[in-house]
């Protein structure tokens, strides 16, 4: 089966890791952060901007291979503070439904949640 990968550039430096893999029809994407293309740094302190700063790079990433957000299987998000929860979830649905309503129509991707209030205690939320 063919697979092609796709480099991830921060700042204009290539990193140790790919952006997107595809084999066959399937798009495997990596980690994507509140931190920007551009820059390599964390766009704001607040998750809201982190978020949309993430599902722009995810978009990108899904067109680039030539698919887009409305093919979305399932997501996993992490969350520093579950209080922030709510303003992620919130942030989510309203940029699906701008630039994926038929995904926000026919079948919303539950996000599974890493949760970690110390680096050394992960917690899982499902």
């Amino acid at each position: 089966m063919k697979k092609k990968t796709y480099p991830l550039i921060y700042g204009g430096v290539k990193q140790k890791f790919a952006r997107s893999v595809v084999v066959g029809d399937l798009v495997f994407l990596s980690g994507s952060s509140g931190r920007t293309m551009e820059a390599g740094e964390v766009s704001s302190d607040k998750v809201e901007e982190q978020m949309i700063v993430a599902l722009d790079k995810i978009k990108g990433a899904l067109e680039e291979a030539g698919s887009s957000l409305e093919n979305i299987v399932k997501t996993t998000i992490y969350l520093r503070h579950v209080e922030d929860y709510q303003k992620m979830r919130d942030t989510e649905q309203e940029y699906y439904r701008k630039h994926a309503p038929r995904l926000w129509m026919s079948r919303q991707p539950a996000p599974l949640l890493f949760l970690s209030p110390s680096p050394n205690l992960p917690c899982w939320w499902r």
